[in-house]
């Protein structure tokens, strides 16, 4: 069987840790070993991960004497991993039943695939765990820069982080985390892997649980979505800046021209279905940001749109209308996105059914 290293960085999220480990170890048809690396957590994290090691052998832990922060947690995380595959697993999220398995059979069957994703059940940590689909499913295998190109068309991330399985050997060609960019680096390192190797995704089956609640860094400091642009654009900059065998020149001013896009419709989305008054200095913040991302944007039908909509003011049924739209244009978005694991249909695929 496949062999797979689970790493847990762990920040004071000792009440989570047992469910992570757990939904590790019961992986079938692989042989697992799990590291959890606690970042001189103050709860009782440390000691619920030394309980943990104690009652199991595949379970080895690594303590910080002082914070590093989580970039530096991951790459400690890495630098331990001698298994064949790869997951990065915060304590606070979950694998599902079957994941491993489904991930390393794609890759043991196809060794040009260096990465592969799937669906994550997202859930909020109020609510009851969500049942996860196990049954039928069907693989994808994408060239790694079409699949790159892809993302620079979308302007955004396809992945949640947990759902991913990653061939080590790859992961060791193409590094670690980069401590520059701490809210966009999983993106960034997702970019270097599709330079370097093909991408697959499991369809139809469900490979991780995202937990969203209050304490998580995407609630607190990463908040503001003109910040997440603007991280997005870092991460696409640092993936597209070295020597490589793409045209990074040209995927670099694709991907800005989609962010500087993405932040018009986020200006656009805001005055229609907010108070303009209220509103009116983000949208000169986005408008500024887009413009310097790519100066041309002015000629964008959506520019033109925001400056009508500035001048005039949103009607009351225009409002109505927009929110519906924006309602519905989520739905769409999302369902392709849950089905394919894109927003747009990439050539030279392939798929398979199992």
């Amino acid at each position: 069987m496949s062999s797979v290293q689970v790493l847990i960085p762990c920040y004071n999220y000792g009440r989570y840790l047992p469910g992570a480990v757990d939904s590790a170890l019961s992986q079938q048809g692989v042989t697992v070993k799990v590291t959890i690396i606690d970042d001189a957590s103050i709860d009782d994290s440390a000691a619920v991960a030394t309980r943990l090691a104690q009652l199991d052998s595949r379970i080895e832990v690594l303590r910080h004497a002082t914070n590093k922060g989580h970039i530096a947690t991951y790459n400690d995380g890495l630098a331990r991993v001698t298994a064949d595959y790869m997951v990065l697993l915060s304590a606070d999220d979950l694998l599902t039943p079957g994941a491993l398995q489904r991930a390393t059979n794609l890759m043991d069957a196809h060794p040009n695939v260096g990465l592969v994703y799937g669906h994550p059940v997202v859930f909020r940590d109020d609510q009851p765990l969500p049942p996860a689909r196990s049954g039928g499913y069907s693989q994808t295998i994408w060239n790694g820069h079409d699949w790159l190109e892809q993302m620079c068309r979308a302007g955004r991330n396809f992945i949640y982080c947990p759902e991913v399985v990653m061939r080590s050997s790859v992961q060791r060609r193409i590094g670690g985390y980069d401590p520059a960019l701490p809210h966009s680096g999983d993106m960034e390192m997702w970019m270097r892997a599709a330079v370097a190797t093909d991408i697959g995704r499991i369809n139809g089956a469900d490979q991780a649980y995202y937990r969203l609640h209050g304490a998580s860094m995407q609630r607190t400091v990463y908040s503001s979505a003109l910040f997440d642009l603007g991280a997005r654009v870092a991460a696409f900059d640092a993936a597209l800046s070295a020597p490589s065998p793409i045209d990074a020149a040209r995927l670099r001013r694709l991907a800005h021209r989609s962010v500087a896009l993405l932040a018009l419709r986020d200006a656009l989305r805001d005055l229609r279905c907010g108070t303009p008054m209220d509103r009116q200095l983000d949208v000169d913040d986005y408008c500024a940001f887009a413009c310097e991302l790519d100066p041309g944007i002015v000629a964008a039908p959506e520019w033109r749109a925001l400056e009508r909509l500035r001048a005039n003011g949103p009607s009351p049924f225009a409002a109505r209308t927009a929110r519906l739209a924006e309602s519905v244009r989520s739905r769409l978005t999302y369902r392709y996105w849950r089905r394919r694991g894109l927003e747009w249909p990439v050539t030279r695929a392939t798929s398979t059914s199992i």
